[in-house]
C-alpha cells in the first residue's frame, strides 16, 4: 500500500501532468503522465486495500487516456493506441478512452473499427447532449458509410462557391487489382464492367506540400524549398507510422520493374493494419528515389482541382495512385479536393481493362508527346503511338499540315485537309480519334471561331461528332468540354425546342471530366465557374 508520502506525490505527479496536458505541451504532458503510469502501476501491484485499489485504477485509466490523446496529437497513432488499449484493459466501457480510440481510429481511416468503438461510448450516458461526441459519431457512420459504398456528393460544397475548408473524405478503394502490365511494371485493372464517371479510388496524400504561384511559374530555389519540406514530412511520417512506411517501400523505384513483386491491393485497403517494421534506419537512397518517381502534382492535364488552393502549386504522394501506368490513350482522370485524389473513369471502362493517366498531353501532336516522354523518362508504346507512328512515316500529307500550323494557315483549311485525308486513308472508329485529338488545337479554334465556321461549317464535321471520337478514344478533356459547352449553350439559346436534350449532352461529358460526385445543379455552377476562367 502507498504511504502518505508517496500518495501525495502521485497526486502532485497528476496534476502536472494534467496542467501540462490542459496548455497543450504535448510532449512534456507525455513525460509527466509517463512516470505517474509507471508509479502506478507499480503500486497496484503492491497489497493494498480495495478502495485504494479502485482510486488508483481510476487514476491510470484517465492517465493513459489522457496521455494516448497527447500522442495522437502528435500523430503517434500506433502509440496512442496502445495506450487506448491498456486504458480499456483497466475500464472496458471508460467514455473517454472509447472516445478517444475511435478518433484515431478514424484519423487512420479505419472507419468501421471505429464506428463500433463510438457505438459502445454511445451507450454512456456521458454521450447524451455531448456535440463534440455526437459530431464525431455521425461523422464516423458517413465515413464507414463513404468508404464501403463509394458514393460521395459534393453538390453543396460546389453550389455553395467551395466556402471553407475542403471537405475531408474517407478513402475508398472499388473493385481494381493490382497485377503486372505489359505498358510498365505493375498496374492497376479493374475487375468488372465501370461506366464512364464512377468512381474507383478516393485517398488521401501521404503527404502534401504546397506554394503560392503569384502568377508566375516557382522558381527553382522555391521548387528546393518544397521538395525539402515534402521529403521532411514524408521522412517524419514513416518514423512514425510502420504500415505508411512498408507501403511506401512497395513503389517503384524507376528501372527493372519486371522484377518488382506485386502487391495484394487489400493492403492499401483503410481498414489493412499492417505488419510491424523494426527497422530503426531509412534507406534515404531508395526513399528519395521513390518520391522522385511517385509524386504528382495537382495541377496536370490528366487532374481538375476543385477550388484552387488560392492559385497554389502542390505536389503530394498517394499510394495506390503511384501504381497507375500512363497511356496517351488514358482512361481515368483524376479530381483533387484539399488533400484527397479520387480517380474516375473518364471513359468506359471493360472488366480486366487496365488504368491508365496521361502524364503529359494527349491532345497534342505525336512529336511534342515524343519530346515530353523523354522528360518524363518513359517510352509510351500505347496503341495510339504506334498507330500514329507507323502513320507519320508513310503519310507526308501529315507533314504538311504540321507545316501549316506553324506557318498559321487557315485553321479551317487545315481541319478540311486532315478529314478528307483520313477518307481517302480509310481510317475509321478510335483511329480516326487519335488523329483529332493530336490535332485538337486545330478543332478546337475552328469550332470556335464564328469566321471559320461561316467558311469551312458545312464542310467538316459536326463539333458533336468531333467531340465524340475524341472522348472515346482519348478519354475525356476539360477542354473539349469547355467548348462543346459553349456549342451547346449556343444551340439552347437559339433554339424553339428544349434546350435541356443539349445541355444533356454536356453533362454526360462534365460527368466523365469531374467525375460522378454531384448533382446537375453543383454541376451547372461548376460549369460557369471554369468558363469564367
Amino acid at each position: 500500500m502507498a504511504t502518505a508520502p508517496e500518495e501525495e506525490y502521485l497526486q502532485q505527479l497528476r496534476s502536472r501532468a494534467t496542467e501540462l496536458f490542459i496548455r497543450e505541451e504535448w510532449n512534456h504532458s507525455i513525460e509527466a503522465y509517463s512516470q505517474f503510469i509507471t508509479l502506478c502501476t507499480h503500486h497496484l501491484s503492491l497489497p493494498q486495500s480495495h478502495s485504494s485499489s479502485l482510486k488508483l485504477r481510476k487514476s491510470l485509466c484517465i492517465a493513459l487516456c489522457n496521455r494516448a490523446e497527447a500522442k495522437s496529437r502528435l500523430r503517434e497513432f500506433n502509440s496512442a493506441l496502445q495506450d487506448c488499449d491498456d486504458a480499456l484493459q483497466v475500464d472496458g466501457s471508460h467514455f473517454k478512452t472509447l472516445v478517444c480510440k475511435g478518433k484515431i481510429l478514424l484519423s487512420l481511416s479505419r472507419y468501421s473499427t471505429a464506428l463500433h468503438c463510438f457505438k459502445m461510448a454511445l451507450l454512456d450516458p456521458q454521450a447524451n447532449g455531448n456535440d463534440d461526441f455526437l459530431g464525431f459519431w455521425q461523422k464516423c457512420r458517413k465515413f464507414e458509410s463513404l468508404s464501403r459504398t463509394g458514393f460521395l456528393d459534393l453538390s453543396d460544397w460546389v453550389s455553395n462557391g467551395f466556402p471553407g475548408k475542403a471537405p475531408e473524405l474517407a478513402e475508398y478503394i472499388g473493385d481494381v487489382q493490382i497485377r503486372k502490365s505489359e505498358i510498365s511494371g505493375r498496374g492497376v485493372f479493374v475487375t468488372k464492367d465501370i461506366d464512364a464517371g464512377s468512381l474507383i479510388l478516393i485517398t488521401k496524400a501521404i503527404a502534401m506540400e504546397r506554394s503560392l504561384l503569384a502568377g508566375k511559374d516557382l522558381c527553382e530555389d522555391t521548387q528546393l524549398v518544397m521538395w525539402k519540406n515534402f521529403v521532411d514530412k514524408v521522412i517524419e511520417l514513416v518514423r512514425k507510422c510502420h504500415k505508411t512506411r512498408d507501403l511506401i517501400e512497395k513503389l517503384s523505384i524507376g528501372g527493372k520493374e519486371d522484377e518488382l513483386d506485386v502487391p495484394d491491393v487489400d493492403l492499401f485497403r483503410p481498414e489493412s493494419i499492417g505488419e510491424m517494421n523494426s527497422r530503426e534506419e531509412i534507406d534515404m537512397v531508395k526513399l528519395l528515389a521513390i518520391l522522385d518517381v511517385n509524386s504528382l502534382t495537382e495541377e496536370a492535364v490528366s487532374a481538375n482541382v476543385l477550388r484552387k488552393n488560392n492559385d497554389c502549386y502542390g505536389v503530394g504522394l498517394w499510394l495506390l495512385p503511384s501504381f497507375i501506368n500512363h497511356s496517351c490513350s488514358p482512361n481515368v482522370r483524376r479530381l483533387h479536393v484539399g488533400d484527397y485524389l479520387i480517380v474516375h473513369a473518364s471513359r468506359d471502362l471493360k472488366a480486366d481493362e487496365e488504368l491508365t493517366f496521361a502524364y503529359y498531353d494527349p491532345l497534342c501532336p505525336l512529336s511534342k508527346r515524343r519530346d515530353m516522354s523523354v522528360t518524363w523518362g518513359i517510352q509510351c508504346r500505347c496503341k495510339r503511338c504506334k498507330f500514329e507512328v507507323d502513320i507519320l512515316y508513310y503519310k507526308k500529307e501529315l507533314k504538311e499540315i504540321e507545316i501549316g500550323i506553324e506557318k498559321g494557315m487557315d485553321v479551317g483549311s487545315l481541319v478540311y485537309k486532315l478529314e478528307e485525308q483520313m477518307k481517302r486513308w480509310k481510317i475509321r472508329a478510335k483511329e480516326k480519334g487519335y488523329m483529332r485529338a493530336s490535332f485538337w488545337s486545330l478543332y478546337s479554334e475552328t469550332y470556335g471561331s464564328e469566321k471559320c465556321m461561316k467558311k469551312w461549317g458545312r464542310r467538316i464535321p459536326i463539333l458533336d461528332a468531333v467531340v465524340d471520337s475524341v472522348t472515346d478514344a482519348v478519354g475525356s478533356d476539360h477542354r473539349v468540354l469547355k467548348i462543346l459547352n459553349e456549342e451547346m449553350k449556343k444551340k439552347a439559346s437559339g433554339s424553339s425546342g428544349d434546350g435541356n436534350l443539349e445541355m444533356e449532352k454536356v453533362f454526360r461529358l462534365a460527368r466523365e471530366v469531374y467525375g460522378k460526385v454531384m448533382k446537375k445543379h453543383a454541376m451547372r455552377k461548376l460549369l460557369e465557374l471554369c468558363n469564367a476562367d
